[in-house]
């Protein structure tokens, strides 16, 4: 079974459920099409597999049963503050949207008003919450990646580092910045960036750049997705350049791990790693078992993990009441989860959590370099 069909399966099985005066109702953002849907099909797909889990035992605390709306985005902002009205429309009170911070930012406007709990399923931009206090992350933010990215770049002896970014994306100019901001304050410097649009096929005008640097970097860092991280690679790679690249957990995906040699000890972060024996393990079992699919990246498990932050966020409020499970959930330490634990109490919304760093063979697999939380001194602000 591939996961596009068990998408669009679990969606239509979701919106032909009839709701009844008890149904918690969570209306899900997923784009099955565009450059979002690497990440929100995998999000999306783990998040329905655990409701499932949770319906079989009576639901939320197993007492809650849910009714899920899923609306297709496209990968548009427009198309999703369409679908997040009409889901509101139709009586959700909680709402996880795509897995970036604008689509995110735009949705939040919308549930603002009556302040529905809008989480992203991986949106790491910690701008995102600046929104209003109904919004939260999911994922460990790109400051925190960053900061531990660049500690282990500096561990590692790298001592110049060159940033790749697009302004067209919260993402992508923040993610490398957050990594520079934290390296120079480790002792390194940066010296040098290069922008990009989104979707851009040509990087060899960057990568000339890179390569007539004066002061030539020994590490380069990036927050860039499909496709642009793979032009990049193949156009620093193609030009004979071997300077160490580090991104973002953008990069934990199955198309980027298939690139080959080019992508030989790239290294980025992550928010966990299936070690043998633990919980994020059990659930590439019980997932395999049921849908004939293996997950293949992090977004799986986090989608799982938004089930857990909803239903201990609704043990906390005591109440399915909008308000009241927005300011429950932003009070949750030291909170359980599949993928690691997670504290929002304190935070900006955005959950402090254990960030992975992990090394991309030329075979396709990747392996674990190192697993912490980010130092609160080098942590830079959003």
């Amino acid at each position: 079974m591939t996961l596009k069909s068990i998408l669009l399966g679990t969606a239509i099985a979701a919106l032909g459920t009839a709701s009844s005066a008890e149904d918690y109702i969570i209306g899900v953002m997923s784009a099955q099409s565009g450059y979002l849907a690497p990440y929100d099909g995998p999000a999306y797909a783990g998040f329905k597999f655990c409701i499932d889990e949770k319906m079989a035992n009576g639901g939320l605390n197993g007492t809650t049963p849910v009714k899920l709306i899923v609306k297709d985005t496209r990968s548009d902002i427009a198309v999703g503050v369409q679908v997040v009205q009409e889901m509101l429309d139709d009586g959700a009170k909680f709402i996880v949207s795509s897995a970036d911070a604008d689509p995110t930012i735009a949705a939040a406007q919308i549930t603002a008003a009556d302040m529905i709990p809008t989480m992203t399923f991986a949106g790491t931009a910690p701008v995102l919450t600046q929104v209003g206090p109904h919004v939260f992350g999911s994922y460990p933010a790109d400051n925190q990646q960053g900061a531990v990215l660049a500690a282990y770049a500096r561990d590692q002896g790298f001592e110049k580092a060159w940033l790749l970014t697009s302004p067209d994306s919260a993402y992508t100019l923040g993610g490398p910045r957050y990594f520079g901001e934290a390296f120079e304050s480790l002792g390194g410097a940066v010296v040098g960036e290069s922008t990009y649009s989104l979707n851009q096929p040509d990087f060899s005008a960057i990568v000339t750049n890179i390569q007539n640097a004066d002061d030539a970097p020994d590490v380069i860092a990036t927050w860039a997705w499909e496709p642009d991280f793979p032009a990049f690679i193949r156009a620093l790679r193609g030009a004979g350049v071997e300077t160490q690249v580090m991104g973002g957990d953008v990069l934990d995906t199955p198309t980027v791990r298939g690139l080959g040699d080019v992508v030989d000890g790239v290294v980025h972060t992550s928010g966990g790693f299936p070690d043998e024996g633990s919980a994020y393990a059990d659930f590439i079992d019980r997932f395999k078992a049921s849908t004939g699919t293996v997950p293949d990246n992090n977004y799986y498990v986090n989608g799982c993990d938004i089930v857990d932050m909803i239903e201990q966020a609704l043990a906390a409020a005591g109440t399915t009441d909008p308000a009241a499970v927005s300011a429950a959930m932003a009070e949750l330490e030291d909170g359980t989860a599949t993928m690691s634990n997670f504290t929002f109490k304190g935070t900006d919304r955005m959950p402090l959590r254990e960030v992975v760093v992990a090394r991309i063979r030329a075979d396709g697999e990747k392996e674990f370099v190192l697993r912490q939380l980010a130092d609160p001194e080098t942590l830079p602000k959003p």
